[in-house]
């Protein structure tokens, strides 16, 4: 070993990384080192290969550990908070299905790009491999879906890799990282010292944004008559929402903000045009189908943003700047590729685009403003009242944000209530809108409503939850109840799988196999009475220690919502009985171009050829 470091040849694991200190268990140095990393707050539960670390947990004074009823559930708290306050979530689980239950939230989180760190137990190290009770090799089963995973055999691995697994996870593009730990190491004794030697880390931050490639895209902007901002869900991660405003503003280009960065620049602004993409709103589809640029920020170009690819932005010069230069021209070619954090690209443009201003070169855009603000106009989001009196779900959702106090955390799970508040609740301030934008996971809102309360115990949360999603993971009603964690949920209850009902609406002559969801094989479909609800979502989430209430008419709407926002002792259900057909607009078809956009059922926006 020479200056600290290991020479040619010699095993990192076998050389001094740290200074020996205190001998523990690896399950109190996996304890230690959580302190250790600043976390507060672990979501998980007990079992076989990981009880040495639960035993020491409950020494513990500064980890708080949240007694979820299943590991679905502790990823998406874990996710949850994580996205409501830009650190890392944590959750655990022992071996076998214990850790498998965790694959769909580390997909979820891997998909959008949310720093996690996943701990597991294993078997004892000489039975793997042997398919021993409950083991699964889960670093092969999740090595596709993290951004990196690590097996544990050592004891005195552990605060290494713990402290590795951090970085990880938060560093360049986040993502979910697992620590699979076997029993024996956790049992084990080896000296602890904290923190591990920093030099020994993976994942070596980004270089700054090349000044060539910064002045480009500035020029290009300048140059542009028709440019757009579309802004990913990067720029939340990056910081960079202040930096973004002043670009926009600066260069007074329409904005785009994708599902996943709702938030990132307000709703309420004039320079905003709504949400892109298969439900986007028709102005912002059709301005990046019609730019001549696009300047993606922290984006990446997906399916449900270009629909046809082929067919999309097909006049558009595109800037694509991303932390990970994997994304960059993976979907869409980029005329000006831009490797480096949102935050300091947003930054570095700017100066450069105030450098083409004080030389005379800025942007004319009145005539694609006249083009957009029409469409805006024209088009703009709105929804019908139901002819019988019914509840319309957009307007129970509007109303939820409306009455929301100030910095509300909203939590979507998905489907058509997901797409609803999108639109109709006003998204003004960046890591209030937490949802499942890559895996489209039904039964995120409830757990990940839950991590995102227990970040925040001051403010108010509301998971907006389909009756379909809400029968997922609703038995974490009972873990926010018995932990003081007063979550509020509304229930979009239509009777039936929405979104898939859309799609049988539109693309299969209305033939609903499978998605009633309040009665068997022979339902005609419609609202049953008050005395067949199966279940009664109310007398279930009273069962689960929540307060729970029912709406049913437009006219009791306000009364109920102001009552659940004023209980704040207790987790807080309302049942919302909305009309069963109401449908998300406007909508481009899966496999379609974004030029066959539909701003409701049948209409087909004509923008006549002064827009091409």
């Amino acid at each position: 070993m020479r200056d600290g470091r290991p020479a040619e040849g010699e095993d990192v694991e076998d050389v001094g990384l740290v200074t020996e200190g205190e001998h523990l268990t690896g399950a109190e140095a996996l304890i230690r080192s959580l302190e250790e990393a600043g976390v507060d707050t672990v979501f998980g539960i007990p079992g076989g290969a990981i009880l040495p670390a639960y035993d020491a947990l409950a020494d513990s004074t500064r980890l708080r550990h949240v007694l979820v009823r299943h590991e679905q559930a502790a990823g998406h708290a874990a996710t949850g908070y994580a996205q409501a306050t830009g650190r890392v979530g944590v959750c655990m689980a022992t071996s076998g299905p214990g850790a498998t239950n965790l694959v769909t939230p580390i997909a979820d989180a891997h998909l959008d790009s949310v720093p996690v760190v996943a701990i597991t137990g294993q078997v004892p190290a000489d039975l793997l491999g042997k398919n021993a009770f409950q083991e699964v090799d889960i670093v092969g089963v999740t090595a596709p879906i993290t951004k990196r995973n690590f097996l544990v055999t050592r004891a005195q691995d552990i605060p290494k890799t713990i402290a590795e697994a951090f970085h990880i996870a938060s560093t360049s593009r986040p993502g979910p990282v697992l620590v699979d730990i076997t029993k024996d190491a956790l049992q084990a004794r080896a000296a602890f010292s904290w923190p591990p030697r920093q030099d020994l880390l993976d994942d070596p931050p980004v270089a700054r944004p090349h000044a060539e490639q910064i002045r480009a895209a500035a020029k290009l902007i300048t140059e542009a008559e028709r440019p757009v901002l579309y802004v990913g869900g990067g720029v939340i991660k990056a910081g960079a929402t202040a930096e973004l405003k002043v670009l926009a503003e600066l260069t007074g280009a329409p904005v785009t903000t994708t599902l996943m960065a709702l938030g990132a620049f307000p709703d309420s602004h004039p320079l905003h045009v709504g949400m892109p993409g298969m439900h986007g709103a028709v102005a912002a589809v059709t301005a990046l189908q019609k730019a001549d640029l696009i300047v993606a920020l922290g984006a990446r170009f997906d399916d449900r943003v270009t629909g046809k690819l082929d067919s999309f932005a097909p006049y558009a010069k595109v800037v694509h700047a991303d932390i990970d230069p994997a994304e960059i021209g993976k979907n869409r070619a980029a005329d000006v590729p831009i490797l480096g954090d949102a935050r300091e690209v947003i930054a570095d443009l700017v100066r450069a685009v105030q450098s083409e201003h004080a030389e005379g070169r800025a942007g004319d855009y009145s005539a694609w403003w006249k083009d957009v603000n029409r469409w805006r106009e024209t088009y703009p989001l709105g929804y019908d009242h139901p002819g019988d009196g019914s509840l319309s779900p957009q307007q129970v959702i509007e109303r939820i944000g409306r009455l929301a106090p100030e910095d509300t955390i909203f939590a979507a799970g998905v489907g058509q209530h997901q797409m609803w508040a999108a639109h109709f609740i006003q998204h003004e301030k960046p890591s209030t809108w937490l949802n499942s934008g890559g895996a489209g996971t039904m039964g995120y809102a409830v757990p990940a409503a839950m991590g995102a309360k227990a970040a925040w115990p001051g403010r108010t949360v509301w998971a907006i939850d389909g009756d379909g999603c809400f029968q997922m993971t609703n038995q974490e009603l009972v873990t926010c109840a018995l932990n003081n964690i007063p979550i509020k949920v509304a229930i979009i209850n239509n009777g039936a799988l929405g979104m898939v009902r859309q799609w049988q609406t539109l693309f299969y002559d209305q033939r609903y196999s499978h998605t009633v969801l309040h009665s068997g094989p022979e339902a005609d479909g419609k609202q049953p009475s008050s005395g067949t609800r199966v279940p009664d979502f109310v007398k279930l989430s009273e069962a689960m220690g929540c307060v729970a209430l029912r709406c049913e008419r437009p006219e009791d709407l306000d009364q109920v919502i102001a009552q659940a926002n004023a209980i704040e002792d207790r987790p807080v259900v309302v049942d919302f009985i909305v009309h069963e057909d109401a449908q998300v607009w406007p909508m481009v078809a899966a496999g379609t171009s974004n030029d066959e956009v539909m701003a409701a059922r049948g209409v087909r926006p004509c923008f006549g050829d002064e827009d091409d």
